[in-house]
């Protein structure tokens, strides 16, 4: 389909050839488009916005053909976060919290720790009413409950968030978690050192702590001193080493005191020579071995990560390395593998293997995600292949049987060798009553949500069925037939109503209303003409209106349109033609033309008709078609211009009076011929209209003898004034103060504002305003006193006063209105040395 504008052009190409009276039915389709071919699917790649009749791409692709129950809702089926039969329960990653979540399965999967924890004493979980949901304090008993959970949720996954909280982690930022795992036990073992039963207060130091003693002997004299200390991990440096008896063997080896680093003997009683190694003395059940992955770099002053492979076994005998007791277990079996993934100490991703020590399966711990591994082996292939882009890349070299080989562990968890039993009761796990209950309100409410989300999916894909079968039926009948009634719907609706991520509203044709309270021709490009059955079927599911049908096509709009393109069209042959007219002299009558107006017609006619092309459009302050709107109440408006063509918006409003007659100003205007009027007149039909016989305004004309009048009097009234105050208006012979008059003893004070005015007056009579009265008052003070005093105004008060002779103040009392006269009188007084004035 051709592009819109196309589509409008063509719609309205008739207008060259048909004069608005000659419009029939079939160029009112045209206008609106009704008889455009439809298209067909597939070959608009979007809708024809243009085109009434085109349906396609308007959102129906989505609900043709078959839909799988999925598209109906954005709902995951609440059953994927259940918990799998015979698998463990994930954690969820708060952020950066992968490194919490490794520790805490590990010590999840310590049946002794697990055992014990669950023994602890919990008075707030024991009294607690499950109306409410628990809520824990203590880290012990954040660990209780979340092992709880752990053995017995029904959900894949759960949140570690409290447990985070209250250790007062940040879950953006990863922290060291060697670090991490040292802090936490000890504080573990703080808080279970609380506890009354001894059993659980040395439960840390049973499971993970062992013994050994920092030996120096002294090369001088050959004393031996040991200095005794416990453990809970044992660090052990990587680099340069390919295996695990490598890094423990130098963690033993032989130090070297000498130099600056030599040893104070206590029995030479002064700094020596000696050596320093370090003994072990006892082994704890679990036995945590630190791989120093990350290590200071002196040169950046930063953590790096050490990704050298190192080499560990299966199986491990720790015998060799012991001293002193020989009734002990020395042989480990490997029960946990932390991963770090990253070639940064401060980020990348933590992640666990661990054996399940009742079936000896492994599994690896990946947040929410675990998974079992085939067989009973540990498998690391896939956490090495992920190899982070390092420097030199070595290779993974070749391990024996019995052996694994990581460039990530970093750290190993081994538990003491156990004789085969069939003691159940060593790797059974009972979840005490009290947390058990617990568990089982967080499963209700668990099965809760699982329920609710499931009636929500359902809802949905019912909602979404009924729809599909909505779309299916009405799309196939909203193509409206040749010759067949039909309706008309605004696009934005329809694309609304197919789309199912929005709700459907009542239809609203409201603002597709021209003045006249029909379809604006404009607006049917922004909607579609569909079948009456169709549109029956949208209204009675969904309400609105105004409905719009083929009676609804307006002959008005379409009419005005036609005059105006027309006229618009012939704009520039008519402005040569009328202005050839306007030079020919006149013979006979003639119109009263402003010249102003005729200056500037041309873009007049052309502001006036875009107006008028948009003078049908619907008014935002009027809905359903009340009244007629127009936007021409300012062309039959009486107001006058002041006769200037900028703010000039009528044709001919220039030689219009302010009473609403012809214009008293001659020269304003111009006679033009009737053929050129009609010419105008076409495209200003309501411009006013001036015959050559028009009599001028009345009441201008009137107005104007009145100012005659009126100027005739000032001038006869300021000849007489003047030639009665003839000295003070040229300010000649004036009276002063500093040299009193001889001859007088009285003079007259006025305002010289009085003065000023009153000669303003004289000068030009017919511009100026007669002066009536002398404003004396100015010169009194609120008490109504004088002013100024004899002193001040021969020290400069002066400028404000005028003086008058007794005869001039006689003129000025018969002339003016005098509010209040101001006199200054003159006394001679007798003194020993003769009169003085």
């Amino acid at each position: 389909m051709a592009p819109r504008l196309q589509l409008e052009k063509a719609a309205w190409r008739w207008v060259e050839t048909v004069k608005p009276e000659d419009i029939r039915p079939e160029h009112i389709d045209l206008a609106y488009r009704i008889n455009l071919p439809a298209c067909k699917r597939g070959t608009c790649r979007r809708n024809c916005k243009g085109n009434p009749n085109c349906l396609v791409g308007i959102g129906e692709q989505a609900w043709l053909g078959e839909i799988d129950e999925n598209a109906f809702h954005n709902i995951d089926d609440p059953n994927s976060e259940r918990r799998d039969k015979n698998t463990f329960v994930g954690l969820t990653n708060l952020g950066a919290t992968c490194y919490v979540n490794t520790f805490l399965q590990v010590w999840f999967h310590n049946l002794e720790l697990r055992k014990s924890l669950y023994q602890c004493h919990n008075s707030r979980a024991q009294e607690h009413n499950i109306e409410s949901d628990y809520e824990p304090q203590s880290i012990c008993e954040h660990l209780q409950y979340l092992f709880a959970l752990l053995q017995n949720s029904n959900r894949k996954y759960i949140d570690p968030s409290g447990l985070v909280k209250a250790l007062g982690l940040d879950t953006g930022q990863q922290q060291d978690a060697q670090e991490f795992s040292k802090l936490f036990l000890s504080l573990l073992e703080d808080t279970l050192s609380k506890q009354k039963s001894t059993n659980l207060q040395n439960v840390i130091q049973r499971q993970f702590c062992g013994q050994f003693s920092y030996v120096t002997v002294c090369n001088q004299c050959g004393r031996s001193s040991a200095l005794p200390s416990r453990f809970y991990e044992l660090e052990l440096n990587i680099q340069g080493h390919k295996n695990l008896t490598e890094c423990v063997t130098e963690f033993l080896k032989e130090e070297k005191l000498d130099g600056e680093n030599r040893y104070f003997c206590e029995s030479c009683q002064s700094k020596q020579s000696a050596t320093r190694r370090i003994r072990l003395h006892s082994l704890p059940p679990t036995l945590n071995l630190q791989l120093m992955r990350f290590v200071f770099d002196r040169q950046t002053g930063h953590k790096k990560k050490l990704n050298t492979f190192i080499s560990f076994p299966e199986q491990l005998d720790m015998g060799p390395f012991l001293e002193g007791k020989q009734d002990q277990k020395c042989v480990y079996e490997l029960s946990a593998v932390l991963i770090h993934r990253g070639i940064s100490a401060y980020s990348g991703h933590y992640i666990a293997h661990v054996k399940d020590a009742r079936t000896g399966d492994w599994y690896k711990f990946n947040d929410e995600e675990i998974e079992k591994m085939e067989g009973k082996k540990l498998q690391l292939g896939i956490e090495e292949d992920i190899a982070e882009t390092v420097k030199s890349q070595t290779r993974k070299p070749k391990c024996s049987k019995g052996y694994h080989c990581s460039r990530n562990a970093y750290m190993l968890v081994y538990k003491v060798q156990e004789e085969e039993s069939s003691d159940s009761s060593r790797t059974n796990v009972e979840v005490p009553a009290f947390l058990q209950r617990l568990v089982d309100q967080d499963n209700h409410k668990f099965e809760e949500w699982c329920s609710e989300m499931a009636d929500m999916r359902k809802q949905s894909v019912d909602k979404g069925k009924a729809k599909h079968e909505e779309v299916k039926e009405l799309y196939e009948l909203l193509p409206a037939r040749d010759g067949e009634l039909y309706e008309f719907i605004p696009l934005e609706w329809l694309k609304k109503w197919l789309d199912d991520s929005t709700a459907t509203k009542e239809i609203d044709n409201s603002l597709f209303l021209c003045s006249h309270g029909k379809l604006h021709p404009d607006k049917v490009a922004e909607s579609k003409r569909v079948s009456l059955q169709a549109a029956q079927l949208l209204y009675e599911r969904y309400s609105g209106g105004p409905r719009l049908d083929g009676s609804s096509l307006c002959r008005e709009c379409v009419s005005q349109r036609c005059r105006v393109l027309r006229l618009k069209n012939q704009l520039n042959e008519d402005y040569k033609e009328v202005s050839n007219l306007v030079k020919r002299t006149l013979s006979g009558e003639g119109y009263w033309v402003g010249k102003a107006s005729l200056r500037s017609w041309r873009q007049l006619a052309l502001d006036q008709l875009e107006e008028d092309e948009h003078e049908t459009k619907h008014s935002n302050g009027q809905t359903n078609g009340q009244g007629p709107h127009t936007n021409n109440s300012k062309e039959s408006g009486p107001e006058l211009s002041e006769g200037n063509e900028d703010e000039m918006k009528t044709f001919n409003e220039d030689i219009v009076c302010s009473h609403g007659g012809l214009s008293i100003l001659e020269t304003e205007r111009k006679l033009v011929s009737p053929e050129v009027w009609t010419k105008l007149r076409a495209y200003f039909p309501k411009a006013p209209e001036f015959t050559q016989n028009q009599e001028p305004c009345q009441q201008c004309l009137t107005l104007e003898q009145e100012e005659k009048d009126n100027e005739a009097v000032s001038k006869m009234m300021a000849l007489d004034q003047k030639n009665q105050l003839l000295n003070l208006f040229h300010e000649k012979n004036r009276p002063t103060l500093a040299k009193w008059p001889q001859g007088t003893d009285v003079l007259y004070i006025v305002p010289l504002f009085f003065v000023d005015e009153w000669r303003k007056f004289i000068r030009r009579p017919t511009k100026s305003s007669p002066v009536s009265n002398v404003g004396n008052t100015l010169l009194l003070c609120p008490h109504g006193g004088f002013m100024f005093t004899y002193d001040s105004l021969i020290n400069g008060d002066a400028q404000h006063i005028a003086l008058l002779w007794p005869s001039e103040w006689d003129v000025i009392s018969r002339l003016f209105i005098v509010d209040q006269p101001i006199s200054i009188h003159c006394f001679n007084q007798a003194t020993s040395t003769g009169p003085t004035t």
